[in-house]
C-alpha cells in the first residue's frame, strides 16, 4: 500500500509537469504554403510571383502538383487581398518517393527552404484542413496567436515587434511573423490651409475636385433597354497614376480672389477666359506614402496579431514559456493588453470543460458502485482502483513522449470504468465468501486467487483491443494513439496493483465480526458466596 501511494503521488507530480495540446496534429498527407506579399501588390503581379513559387516547388521530387487561389472569390467566405495566396502542395504516395523513409517533417522543411528561394514574399507552412480550421475557430491561421489590443496603431506595431523578437527566441517556435497592418501605398494630398484662405478656396472645393479626378463622380445615367448604368467622370488611367500630372491639376478660383501671381489664364479665344485657375501643387502637397493596410478590431478595440507555429514541442509548455518570457521582457503602455488565440484558446476551453466532465464522470461511477454494493466502504474500496489505473496511463504517456490532450483525457475516463470493473469482480466475490461464514483473511486469499483468471481475461481483452490503435500509422492515428496508450498503460498498472493492493486494503479496513459466546459460557447473574462468606 505504501508503494502504491508513492506511485500515485509521483504520477500526479509528473502529470502536472507534462505538456498539453488541444488535439494532436493530424498528418493530412499534403502541405499548404500561404504566401504573404507586400500590401498593395496587384493581382497580376501576385499571380506572376505565385507561378514562380509553384515552378520551384514542382522541382521537389516528392511533390505531385501545386495549385493556389489568390484574393477573394465572388462568395466571400474567406476574404483575402490580392497580395495573399493560399497554395496547396499535393504529395506523391510515399512508395513513389526517392527515399520512402524520409519523414514528413523533413520534407516540409525542404519545401519551406525551396519557397524561401523565391524572393518577395513571406511564407507560412501548414496543412490544407488545418489552415482553414485554425482560421475558422479563432481567426488566426497559425497554432498560436498573440493578440495585442490598444488604440494607437503605431504603438501596436512597436509592441508587436518586441513580442515577435521574444517569440522567435522560444524553443519550438516556427514561422513567427506579425500581421501586416501597414505599408500600403496611399496617395496623400495635404492641403495648405493658409494658401487656400489667401485664394478664397475652401477645403471641400479642393477635395471634391480631387475626388472627381481620381475616384470619379457620377454625372448621370446611361440606359440600354431596361438596364441602366452610372456615368462616371474621372481622369484617364495614365494621368491618375502620374503624380506630376496630378500636381498640375487646375483648381478654379472664385471671382473674389485677389492673389493672381500663380493664376493660369485660359486662352483669349476661350469663353472661359475670365475664369482664373491655379495648379493643385500651389495649394497642396501631393505624395505617395505608406499608409495602413488594414485595421482589425475585436471587442471594440484595435488589434494586431503576432502568429507562430509550434514544431517539435507540445503546445501547452510552449505557450507557458512564451507567456513568461513576454511578461518579463515586453513592457506594455497603459491601456494596452495581450490576449492569446489560436489552438491554445481551444486548449484552455477544452481543459475547463474537462475539469467539470472528469469529476462528474468519476462521481457517477462512485454513485453506481454505491447503488450496486449498498455500502460506502465497499464502494470506496472498489473505487481505489481508479488512481492506480491513472498512474499507469501517465507512465505510458511519458514513456512514449506523448503530451496530454483531449483524446488522452477521454482515454482516462474510459480507463476508470475498466479499473472499477476489475475491482468490483474481486470485492464482490470476497463479500460473497464472507456471507458464507469465512473470516476476512481467508476470504481475501481465496477470493483473490479465484478471481485472478477473470481479472486477467478482462484486462487482456480491453488492452489487446487497443493495441492496433496504439501502433497505428494511418490517417487519424495521431488522435487514436494517445487514447490507446492511456488505456493500455492504465489497464496494466490497474491489474497488477488491484490484485496486490486491493486485498491489502480490504484486510486493513474490514474486520471480522466478534463471535457470540455460547449459552454454557454465559456468566451467572447471581453472586457466589465462598465458605468464608466473602462475595466473589
Amino acid at each position: 500500500m505504501g508503494f502504491a501511494v508513492l506511485l500515485v503521488v509521483g504520477s500526479a507530480v509528473v502529470a502536472s509537469r507534462m505538456g498539453g495540446e488541444f488535439i494532436p496534429t493530424l498528418d493530412e498527407g499534403d502541405a499548404a504554403v500561404q504566401a504573404l506579399r507586400v500590401p498593395g501588390t496587384s493581382l497580376t503581379q501576385s499571380l506572376e510571383m505565385q507561378m514562380a513559387l509553384e515552378k520551384r516547388l514542382m522541382q521537389i521530387p516528392e511533390v505531385k502538383e501545386v495549385f493556389a487561389r489568390t484574393g477573394t472569390a465572388e462568395i466571400a467566405t474567406d476574404p483575402m487581398p490580392p497580395s495573399i495566396s493560399d497554395g496547396y502542395v499535393m504529395l506523391r504516395p510515399r512508395s513513389e518517393w526517392p527515399d520512402p523513409r524520409k519523414s514528413k517533417q523533413t520534407l516540409v522543411t525542404e519545401i519551406e527552404s525551396a519557397a524561401a528561394e523565391v524572393a518577395g514574399s513571406n511564407y507560412e507552412m501548414s496543412q490544407p484542413i488545418q489552415l482553414r480550421f485554425n482560421e475558422l475557430i479563432s481567426g488566426v491561421r497559425s497554432d498560436v496567436g498573440v493578440k495585442i489590443f490598444g488604440d494607437d496603431l503605431d504603438t501596436l506595431i512597436q509592441v508587436a515587434a518586441q513580442v515577435q523578437n521574444v517569440l522567435q527566441a522560444v524553443p519550438g517556435a516556427a514561422d513567427v511573423k506579425t500581421e501586416q497592418v501597414a505599408g500600403l501605398p496611399v496617395l496623400t494630398v495635404k492641403l495648405n490651409r493658409p494658401a487656400l484662405a489667401r485664394l478664397g478656396l475652401s477645403v471641400s472645393d479642393v477635395q471634391s475636385i480631387v475626388e472627381t479626378a481620381v475616384g470619379g463622380s457620377n454625372a448621370g445615367l446611361v440606359y440600354e433597354g431596361d438596364r441602366r448604368f452610372d456615368l462616371v467622370v474621372r481622369l484617364p488611367e495614365e494621368i491618375r497614376s502620374d503624380i506630376d500630372a496630378l500636381r498640375n491639376l487646375l483648381i478654379a478660383l472664385p471671382a473674389a480672389a485677389e492673389d493672381q501671381t500663380t493664376v493660369v489664364r485660359a486662352a483669349s479665344n476661350n469663353p472661359l477666359s475670365r475664369v482664373r485657375y491655379v495648379p493643385l501643387s500651389s495649394v497642396a502637397e501631393i505624395e505617395i506614402a505608406p499608409g495602413p493596410n488594414q485595421i482589425s478590431r475585436e471587442n471594440g478595440k484595435r488589434r494586431i496579431v503576432v502568429t507562430a507555429n509550434v514544431r517539435n514541442r507540445d503546445l501547452g509548455s510552449f505557450v507557458t514559456e512564451a507567456q513568461k518570457e513576454i511578461s518579463e521582457k515586453v513592457k506594455l503602455p497603459a491601456g494596452y493588453w495581450i490576449g492569446w488565440g489560436g489552438q491554445f484558446e481551444q486548449l484552455v476551453s477544452a481543459t475547463r470543460r474537462l475539469t467539470i466532465v472528469v469529476p462528474l464522470a468519476l462521481a457517477l461511477i462512485f454513485l453506481l458502485l454505491f447503488m450496486s454494493m449498498g455500502s460506502l466502504a465497499d464502494a470506496g474500496l472498489v473505487f481505489s482502483g481508479v488512481p492506480l489505473a491513472l498512474t499507469g496511463g501517465v507512465a505510458a504517456l511519458v514513456l512514449r513522449d506523448i503530451p496530454l490532450s483531449i483524446s488522452a483525457g477521454i482515454g482516462f475516463i474510459a480507463l476508470s470504468g475498466v479499473a472499477v470493473l476489475n475491482g468490483l469482480v474481486i470485492v464482490a466475490f470476497i463479500e460473497k465468501l464472507r456471507t458464507e461464514g469465512k473470516r476476512v483473511l481467508e476470504a481475501v486469499q481465496e477470493g483473490s486467487l479465484t478471481r485472478l483468471r477473470p481479472v486477467l481475461m478482462t484486462a487482456l481483452v480491453a488492452s489487446l483491443g487497443f493495441v492496433p490503435m496504439a501502433i497505428a500509422t494511418g490517417p487519424g492515428a495521431e488522435v487514436q494513439r494517445p487514447l490507446a496508450t492511456v488505456v493500455i498503460g492504465g489497464i496494466i498498472s490497474s491489474t497488477i496493483l488491484t490484485l496486490l493492493v486491493l486485498p491489502a486494503l480490504y484486510v486493513l479496513f474490514r474486520r471480522d465480526e466478534p463471535e457470540e459466546p455460547s449459552a454454557s459460557e454465559e456468566p451467572s447473574s447471581l453472586p457466589v458466596l465462598s465458605n468464608q462468606g466473602e462475595r466473589q
